[in-house]
């Protein structure tokens, strides 16, 4: 009798249910808890409203004739889709579109392939030598984009800039004095090794950390197979880091489709507008001929472009996660 009353004493209580069968709540679940998770995304749905907010403003803007005269009498004139047939019936926005895909690709094929062959040697170099390379390219993607553009402002001045006294000491007498901002290409090229030279270290460290996840035995295999550097590169490393490719390149499309600072700085799209991309494009229309209607159409054209590549990446991504299926 008494080993059953200790038995009974000693088993655990029923558990419990709540309503519907439920398991009872929590008792550290209070209101303010269930709360968390919605301040948690709050920012998130702040940013998302202040740019909805904007994009509503920009294309309400890109439906309408608005200059000075129509500030100045706050009249508001509606031209419907006038702005975007001016716009796209321009050979001077073809122009301009061309040069900015050109532009970007040329970029963006310099930033990958640099910054890959710079990603895969920080896999093989030692701690101490990886980490100060890894220093001196984090100086670059922290520096200001304006900031960063103004010291490439004073190493390609025409009279006091370092790289053409460098080019003058090393033989090239005529670059003494060289206007690199005075044709197209020149100006493109100052405004490429810019960006390219901001855009490594983020696609090398990310490269260098990715290739932390490959398995090691995975090159063990290859390397018993007689696979050599660039065998294994293509047999193990890029295969496994597929992935990372698609997904940096296309943010590295975005990011240097949409560059402004750089472009106008360097020269504003000179010389006589030969080096304006979209974004330049846009603001030189919209502020600088204070034609504000014709730049939100233009900027939203640029925004269309950019969600087509957008669905066309995600058709990829889509893509192979079904074929890993």
């Amino acid at each position: 009798m008494s080993a059953q009353t200790e038995e009974a004493t000693a088993a655990p209580p029923a558990p419990t249910t709540g309503k519907g069968g439920a398991p009872p709540p929590r008792p550290g679940r209070t209101r303010a808890g269930r709360a968390v998770p919605y301040l948690l995304i709050l920012p998130a749905a702040a940013l998302l409203v202040l740019l909805g907010w904007t994009m509503v403003k920009n294309g309400l803007l890109s439906f309408q004739n608005l200059n000075r005269r129509q500030l100045i009498r706050h009249v508001t004139e509606w031209t419907g889709a006038g702005n975007y047939r001016d716009a796209l019936g321009s050979a001077e926005f073809w122009g301009v579109t061309g040069r900015s895909v050109v532009f970007t690709a040329a970029n963006v094929v310099l930033i990958m392939v640099l910054g890959c062959l710079i990603g895969l040697l920080l896999a093989r170099l030692g701690t101490k030598t990886r980490l100060l390379l890894s220093l001196g390219l984090l100086l670059p993607w922290a520096m200001p984009v304006v900031a960063a553009t103004t010291v490439f402002q004073w190493l390609f001045d025409q009279r006091y800039g370092i790289v053409n006294h460098l080019l003058d000491q090393a033989g090239w007498h005529s670059m003494a004095g060289y206007n690199w901002t005075g044709d197209q290409l020149s100006t493109f090229f100052v405004i490429t090794v810019l960006i390219v030279w901001q855009s490594i270290p983020f696609v090398a460290i990310n490269l260098y950390a990715a290739t932390t996840t490959i398995p090691t035995e995975l090159y063990e295999a290859a390397s018993l197979d007689g696979a050599g550097t660039w065998k294994q590169f293509t047999s193990v490393t890029f295969p496994f880091l597929k992935p990372f490719f698609l997904a940096t390149t296309f943010l590295e499309v975005i990011w240097v489709f949409k560059a402004f600072t750089q472009v106008f700085a360097i020269n504003e799209g000179g010389p006589d507008r030969l080096t304006e991309t979209l974004p330049v494009y846009a603001f030189t229309e919209g502020i600088g001929s204070q034609h504000f209607g014709m730049g939100a159409a233009i900027s939203i054209l640029t925004i269309v472009m950019l969600l087509v590549l957008t669905a066309y990446y995600l058709r990829l991504v889509l893509k192979q996660e079904e074929d890993e299926l």
